[in-house]
């Protein structure tokens, strides 16, 4: 047994998130949001290389030797698996372990709203999940390709780095390829992607200007695409794919993602007040046809207009996803004031807290 599995299962005890171990400090786990240290000696850099390295595959670990950096899944069976990243810092070597649950939750029991089952089962187009890093966007990725692969009967490819949950096929086919292991790049994937004959095609990340048009060009061709951007809300998202083209093809791109875009899912992680975990916060664009029109014309700074008036197509602000979770008392008013966009909307829900306090 590795010695990193002692710790492995103790974040399954304390329900921790993430693992935190860095040259030079106590390990450390996330619960809740919050880090806490572990009472243990601290860590020197060469005896926690070695424990690093009795866990990572030989040939990740030559590229780490290489390059400084790495990403990996590990997999303790009967436990977890663990989305790794290791790195060098100026005390020695560090790593950060997300544990990833081996139970894919629906999007039902994820408690979600009931439009993203829609978005499993549209013949074609764009769909992204969006939110800074450790908002959730893989488990909600995760529960989308779940609820596709037990409605669907078709192809579903995925591209990721590194592989997260491990979907068994059922009424469709699941392929999972990993980037660095099962082909060279996310752009490597998908341009062999099209030859594969697939009806779903998940992009674990839209990092560059080659990946993200090639997903745009998978969706406007007749797949289903799911993809993740690091960007906090719907119109932003759009901006960001936008912007990535030089200036001279961003008039087309406008044209192209118009008629390709389904929908974006922007969310954001927060603490739950009333029991352990957290909850997501979702804003939720579906492209109608006046969404469409606002993408082509430029004009994304209207979109959130467009989301307050379009709850019956299954729309909402982040706004309004945070106050149903304040009305519900799942978390902090505190929290709901630092995240929210409109500030005068949510300060009477402050009790003996001072502007100070919120700076």
């Amino acid at each position: 047994m590795a010695k990193l599995d002692a710790f492995f299962k103790l974040m399954v005890d304390q329900g921790a998130s993430d693992l935190h171990l860095v040259a030079g400090s106590q390990p450390i786990l996330r619960v809740s949001g919050e880090l806490q240290r572990i009472r243990f000696p601290v860590l020197e850099s060469d005896e926690l290389k070695k424990m690093m390295y009795e866990v990572a595959p030989e040939f990740k670990v030559k590229l780490f030797e290489e390059t400084g950096d790495i990403d990996f899944a590990y997999e303790l069976p009967g436990l977890a698996r663990y989305r790794a990243n290791y790195f060098q810092q100026k005390y020695g070597v560090g790593a950060v372990f997300r544990q990833i649950p081996d139970t894919i939750l629906t999007i039902e029991q994820l408690g979600l709203p009931p439009v993203l089952s829609r978005l499993p089962m549209y013949p074609k187009g764009l769909v992204l999940v969006t939110g800074p890093t450790g908002s959730g966007k893989s488990t909600t990725l995760a529960a989308l390709v779940d609820y596709a692969n037990t409605h669907r009967k078709d192809h579903i490819l995925t591209i990721e780095d590194p592989v997260e949950f491990v979907h068994k096929s059922r009424n469709c086919i699941v392929n999972h390829r990993e980037v660095g292991m099962h082909t060279k790049s996310f752009s490597a994937a998908l341009r062999a992607a099209l030859r594969e004959d697939p009806d779903i095609i998940m992009v674990g990340e839209m990092r560059d200007l080659e990946t993200i048009a090639l997903a745009v060009e998978a969706a406007s061709t007749g797949h289903l695409v799911f993809g993740t951007l690091h960007t906090q809300s719907a119109a932003k998202t759009v901006d960001r794919i936008v912007d990535v083209f030089p200036h001279e093809q961003q008039e087309q791109i406008r044209a192209t993602l118009a008629d390709s875009l389904q929908a974006v899912v922007a969310q954001t992680l927060f603490r739950r007040r009333d029991t352990r975990g957290r909850c997501a916060a979702l804003e939720i664009l579906v492209a109608t046809p006046a969404v469409r029109n606002l993408i082509r014309d430029g004009k994304t700074f209207q979109i959130p207009t467009v989301l307050q008036t379009g709850k019956k197509y299954g729309m909402q602000s982040l706004d309004d996803a945070i106050l149903d979770h304040l009305e519900k008392g799942r978390i902090s008013a505190e929290d709901a004031y630092l995240h929210c966009l409109d500030k005068v909307r949510f300060r009477a829900y402050l009790r003996n807290v001072t502007d100070e306090d919120l700076l």
